[in-house]
């Protein structure tokens, strides 16, 4: 058994139930009604009840004992340092394409943890394999109802994923997905295609096995993205893996189409959706907007981009004034991926009069891509680009390039420093109101 730590808080919500009773940063819930919380569903679970008693650890270390009444489901408005107290339950594959493995040595330690945990699946929608779960993670599941969860399932063919996972137990997929079946459970799958090992016929079985538990008012699948292999110049020099061509690209497109046709006509849903970065790599037009439905896939890269350019249509509409004053001069800096698909934008903030806003489209050096998604734009990569060039005010930098809540760029390089080397400002912008805004307010 893992221990469980208290749940250390990092954040007081003001004008909640925890400020009113005079919570602190650094206090710490050791219990809620005797329950000591593994993790923030148990905190979420437990918190919904009318009578709560609370062991609290204070930032000195002294316990204290605090009785609230509250409405049922009424929030503490508590934030903490992780949402899971009792550590991260690690991932035993050995996937030749896992980005952890992808990434250069040297950096610090917890880049390099690879989590397989479905309470991270749950609650934020990362990705897991089902291979790494005892039975008692298996009965909590089913008793909390922790539905959906998004699975990567790569192949349904028990040889192909056991060959894809380096783990004998890949293998029971199809006898999974059954037991959510079995309890009105869903998740979201995801396959990401690597030429020659799952793509062709094992594609299309994958596709067609994941499809078949589509069916009820629960499908048990609720839908499937299909997801390019991307590769770094760090991932290991003998592995089987070879990068996508645009050849690959345009193929998989032709041969998931047909697919998607049948499944639309079947279901009246495509059920399955391919990732953007398929027609970027195959240098085809992207899906029109409805084909992507209710954007079920949208964190896979599915769809990205025609909602962003949807979502900006919108607030330009609302937010883009005729002139600006006094006239600025900014650089937009994405990934030299969607390039082509984000010019109409470029041409839209430069209508305003006094407004010049110009896009660098990078592809990444340091992870070794001709073709890269902004997300992995890195401080070198700006470096190597922008450095000694007329920028501007500053760059207009897309929050996705770094760090899920930090100022920090995926190679470890801070704002800061790339700032300071490149002697402008760093904007970075949050979805398309933030980009606007930041272009005329700025």
């Amino acid at each position: 058994m893992t221990t469980i730590h208290p749940a250390k808080i990092t954040k007081v919500l003001p004008d909640s139930i925890a400020a009113e009773i005079g919570f602190e940063v650094g206090d710490a819930i050791v219990a809620i009604n005797g329950t000591h919380p593994r993790d923030l569903i148990d905190y979420q679970f437990l918190c919904a009840d009318e009578v709560l008693e609370l062991e609290v650890l204070d930032a000195t270390g002294k316990t204290h004992h605090l009785e609230i009444e509250k409405d049922y489901d009424d929030d503490l408005g508590l934030e903490f340092e992780t949402a899971l107290f009792d550590g991260l339950i690690q991932c035993n594959n050995r996937c030749p394409f896992c980005f952890i493995d992808q990434q250069p040595p040297g950096k610090r330690s917890s880049l390099y943890l690879k989590d397989d945990d479905y309470r991270l699946s749950f609650l934020y929608g990362s990705y897991l394999t089902l291979t790494n779960l005892p039975e008692r993670e298996w009965q909590r599941i089913e008793q909390m109802r922790l539905s959906p969860l998004y699975v990567s399932v790569h192949a349904t063919e028990p040889e192909i994923r056991i060959k894809l996972l380096k783990n004998p137990r890949g293998g029971q997929i199809l006898q999974q997905l059954k037991w959510f079946q079995k309890r009105r459970l869903q998740i979201h799958a995801q396959v990401v295609v690597c030429p020659g090992i799952n793509d062709g016929k094992h594609l299309e079985q994958t596709l067609r096995d994941l499809v078949s538990f589509h069916k009820g008012d629960v499908p048990t699948v609720a839908s499937v993205a299909v997801v390019p292999v991307g590769l770094t110049r760090f991932r290991p020099s003998v592995d089987e893996l070879i990068p996508v061509t645009r050849e690959k690209a345009q193929e998989v497109i032709s041969q998931v189409k047909s697919l998607l046709l049948e499944f639309r006509q079947k279901f009246g849903s495509n059920v399955a959706w391919l990732a953007d970065e398929w027609f970027l790599i195959a240098g085809e037009e992207l899906p029109s907007e409805a084909e992507y439905e209710e954007y079920p896939q949208i964190d896979n890269g599915v769809g990205s981009i025609r909602l962003f350019i949807k979502q900006f249509a919108h607030a330009a509409a609302e937010l883009l004034p005729p002139k600006v004053s006094p006239a600025r001069k900014l650089t937009w800096v994405v990934g030299n991926a969607v390039e082509k698909a984000f010019q109409p934008i470029v041409q839209q903030l430069n209508a305003v009069e006094g407004l010049e806003v110009n896009m660098r489209a990078l592809c990444s050096d340091y992870w070794g891509q001709s073709i890269s998604v902004t997300g992995l734009l890195t401080g070198h990569d700006l470096l190597l680009n922008l450095q000694g060039q007329d920028l501007g005010e500053g760059i207009l930098l897309p929050n996705v390039m770094l760090k899920h809540g930090e100022f920090v760029f995926l190679d470890d390089m801070s704002i800061e420093d790339v700032a300071r080397q490149l002697e402008t400002k760093i904007l970075p912008v949050a979805g398309v109101e933030d980009l606007i805004n930041t272009c005329i307010h700025y």
